[in-house]
């Protein structure tokens, strides 16, 4: 019974603490049940936090993937800690991941990608989103984050390593292509309400691998294209709030650097993400036009 109470004190305790985490992880919960419905939104939680918390674990004794560093242990009896690491900090990866994965999706538009590209492109814009967020973790005695853990020997980005980008590319990319092969193998099932709704059109079948089109035995899979139903039952089909997600997070972020009077950081971090938002405004633009352009082709033809 005093263990128990102890967890659930320590729990609450991690609520207290980090109320800005699990603010983010609500949001990931209500947006990602909308886009990809409950049982994949829990899978994918499922595969992303430990996917994270190994990798943390890891790089705090071996320095692989993100570098060495170290927690400090300073916040021990106020917060739950898995071993060395605390719960919050890896559990983020889940919210995180998501939100580039859907960015990752509006980025790449209607084109047919495989799905390992998709999986390297959003851990890609995971780790832009770790160009603020790290260099102003290491800067947590400043503002109420905590000095919660260092780098020993220090790094060339704002105290930051290379190989911690390095590492949040490759455990992004995990996230997302794992989560991707588990439902490529047929290992989710689609989200009932789509079903219940009639979204699968009767060309389609979720079978082995959901919402895959029908072909013949030996016949090569196609590449998905986001704009097929396939692809939306597999890749999500609402993916606006993961990208609102991905945006709150990287201006949080950015509002506490600049309050932290970390000036240079915070034109850094807002010239990356600002020519990553232009950027992906050009893109979908042109994804518009294309589509605009081929609907009329098929009108006269």
């Amino acid at each position: 019974m005093p263990a128990a109470a102890t967890t659930m004190d320590l729990a609450l305790g991690t609520l207290l603490l980090r109320p800005y985490v699990f603010g983010f992880l609500a949001a990931f919960v209500a947006v990602a049940s909308r886009d990809v419905g409950w049982r994949r939104t829990l899978v994918f939680a499922a595969w992303a936090w430990p996917l994270a918390w190994l990798a943390e674990f890891s790089s705090t004794r071996v320095g692989i993937p993100f570098g060495l560093y170290h927690y400090t242990g300073s916040t021990r009896g106020q917060e739950l800690f898995i071993a060395n690491v605390p719960f919050m900090d890896s559990l983020s990866f889940a919210f995180l991941a998501y939100a580039a994965f859907c960015l990752a999706r509006v980025a790449l538009g209607g084109r047919h990608v495989p799905a390992p590209a998709v999986a390297v492109l959003a851990g890609a814009l995971m780790m832009l989103l770790d160009v603020v967020i790290d260099p102003l973790a290491v800067r947590g005695d400043r503002w109420f984050l905590g000095r919660i853990f260092y780098y020993p020997d220090g790094g060339v980005y704002f105290g930051v390593p290379l190989s911690n980008f390095a590492g949040w590319w490759v455990v992004g990319t995990l996230a997302v292509g794992g989560y991707l092969a588990l439902d490529l193998m047929g290992g989710l099932s689609m989200p009932p309400t789509l079903v219940r709704r009639g979204l699968t059109p009767p060309s389609y079948s979720p079978g082995p691998a959901l919402g895959a089109p029908r072909r013949s035995r030996g016949a090569p899979r196609p590449p998905d294209s986001f704009t097929s139903s396939a692809a939306r039952d597999r890749y999500g089909r609402q993916p606006a709030g993961g990208v609102a997600l991905y945006y709150a997070v990287a201006a949080f972020n950015l509002v506490v650097t600049m309050w932290i009077g970390e000036w240079l950081l915070a034109a850094v971090g807002l010239a990356l993400h600002g020519v990553l938002a232009i950027g992906l405004r050009h893109v979908n633009h042109t994804a518009e036009l294309r589509l605009a352009l081929g609907g009329r082709g098929v009108q006269r033809a």
